[in-house]
Formats: structure tokens, C-alpha cells, sequence
């Protein structure tokens, strides 16, 4: 499962550059123009980052990632051709992980991006450890010590996308839309089905435990002792 990153520019030429580096590491993305168009894309998908232009027509990109973060916290880079200290004291007030200047040099984006997933455990090589238990999503299984635990292909999405993103809470919708698809026409409690086997095949390893939160959905709350 890659890493997904939405690029928001009004320049087609810029987002092309963008998206020709991040595809060619691995990770998906999604384009979006304005400002408009992005809230649109976070309403109904997720992503693991956004990159986000400064100077766009109509809404900024100040003004974007304060209305981007009333559906969900993300990690954001602002890519801008301003470097005023005040902009940047704006930026980071709202909860802007970091600044690169145009014209940049896409291996130090690459570089920027890879750091900020390390660190909101969203690894881009598809690792997530919670404690000494490691979510492998190049080999689909995960690790304790000496065991080896390998799930069916949708069980073991669902667990990785909630270790990647511990406590905090998915509703069966965003679950559904995020591992089956938006197209999914199936039975609505499947997740709650693959919920109930997770717990069974992962229940006994240590550091952390799949939790229901009742009438919002469910999380992975991580042992901090």
C-alpha cells in the first residue's frame, strides 16, 4: 500500500514536476488545482500528506489547510516563493510541518516528505512498528520476535491502516471507502466481520489493542507503558 499525496497548485506545470518525483519513488498521488478542490478530494478520501502552494487564486493556502484540518489532521508541506519569517510563523501555527521555497530541488522535497511520514509514523518503505510489533506491507504479514503472522489480503489492510495512524478513530464508512473502495456495494458490517478475525489472529501480541469506540467506529490504541 503506497503512501497517498495530494499536490495543490494552481500551476498544471508544477504539479506535474511534483507528482513525475513522488510516482517515480512510489508514492500515489492526487492532483488538485485550488483550494475548492482539495477539500473536496478530503472529504472523501484520504491522504498520508499534503503539499500545498501558498499563492493560489481565491482561498490561500493558509486559509486551505485551516479548513483541510477541520475533517482530519495530516502532515502538510507549503511550498511557496515566499520566505518571510511571518508566513512561515503563520504556517506553523496552524499546524504546517514544513516550508520549501520555489524553485525547489525535488530530491530535497523527497527527502522533506520521507522525514515528515517517518515521524508521523506513515513510513514510505510500507513499515509501521507499533513497540516490537512490525506491520510489514511490502510482505503483506506481521512480525513479533520469531512469529510470523500472515493474514488474508483484507484483514491484513485494515490493520495496516489502522497502525498507521494509531488512536485515532475510522468510522466503518472511511474504513470501507479507504481498503474496498468508494464502489463497494457490499454488506456494511464487513468491517466489523474483519475487525472481530484481527482481534482473534492479532489479539495475543503485546503494545497494543484494536478498540471500539462505540457509535463513532474503531481505533488502535498503542500501550505507552
Amino acid at each position: 500500500m503506497k503512501s497517498k499525496i495530494m499536490i495543490v497548485d494552481d500551476e498544471a506545470d508544477i504539479r506535474a514536476l511534483v507528482r513525475f518525483y513522488l510516482e517515480k519513488e512510489g508514492f500515489e498521488c492526487i492532483e488538485a488545482s485550488g483550494g475548492e478542490e482539495a477539500i473536496a478530494v478530503v472529504e472523501n478520501q484520504y491522504i498520508d500528506l499534503a503539499i500545498v502552494d501558498v499563492m493560489m487564486p481565491g482561498m490561500d493556502g493558509f486559509e486551505l489547510v485551516e479548513a483541510m484540518h477541520q475533517y482530519r489532521e495530516f502532515p502538510v508541506i507549503m511550498l511557496t516563493a515566499k520566505a518571510q519569517s511571518k508566513d512561515k510563523l503563520r504556517g506553523f501555527s496552524l499546524g504546517i510541518d514544513d516550508y520549501v521555497t520555489k524553485p525547489f530541488d525535488p530530491e530535497e522535497l523527497l527527502a522533506r516528505i520521507r522525514v515528515i511520514l517517518k515521524r508521523y509514523n506513515v513510513n514510505a518503505s510500507n513499515i509501521v512498528k507499533l513497540g516490537d510489533v512490525v506491520f510489514d506491507g511490502d510482505k503483506y504479514e506481521v512480525r513479533y520476535k520469531d512469529e510470523t503472522i500472515h493474514l488474508p489480503l483484507k484483514q491484513f489492510e485494515l490493520a495496516f491502516e489502522l497502525a498507521k495512524n494509531p488512536n485515532q478513530i475510522f468510522t466503518r464508512e472511511q474504513l470501507i471507502e479507504k481498503i474496498w473502495g468508494m464502489d463497494y456495494e457490499g454488506f456494511d458490517r464487513t468491517v466489523d466481520v474483519h475487525i472481530k478475525r484481527i482481534r482473534e489472529n492479532l489479539g495475543h501480541l503485546p503494545g497494543f489493542k484494536v478498540v471500539t469506540v462505540r457509535g463513532l467506529g474503531y481505533k488502535i490504541e498503542v500501550d505507552d507503558k
